[in-house]
């Protein structure tokens, strides 16, 4: 299985973070298989954002909830993340990742004016 992101660098404060991850060598509707989206902060360790199940149900970190949304694509076999109002804060590589096992190979995202 492949996984790959995709979605601009650069996003401005307050503006909603999309990313999109593609899927090649399996399917994201398998049993059994979970979809996540995780970021490491510059200098700092990883951080679990959330994911989406194979039946598509949602789940999310308590800290970011409130402005996370995964949704998925199945026809494209793609999930995407969509981070809202962010912040400098958000600058991150951020990484989808099947089962946190198999990650991609992540892409960075600068929030800045």
């Amino acid at each position: 299985v492949q996984l790959q992101e995709s979605g601009p660098g650069l996003v401005k404060p307050s503006q909603t973070l999309s990313l999109t991850c593609s899927v090649s060598g399996d399917s994201i509707t398998t049993t059994y298989s979970g979809w996540n989206w995780v970021r490491q902060p510059p200098g700092k360790g990883l951080e679990w954002i959330g994911y989406i199940a194979d039946s598509g149900s949602t789940y999310y970190a308590p800290s970011l909830k409130s402005r996370t949304s995964i949704s998925r694509d199945t026809s494209k076999n793609q999930f995407t993340l969509q981070l809202m109002s962010v912040t400098p804060e958000d600058t991150a590589a951020y990484y989808c990742v099947k089962n946190l096992r198999t990650w991609g190979q992540g892409t960075q995202v600068t929030v800045s004016s």
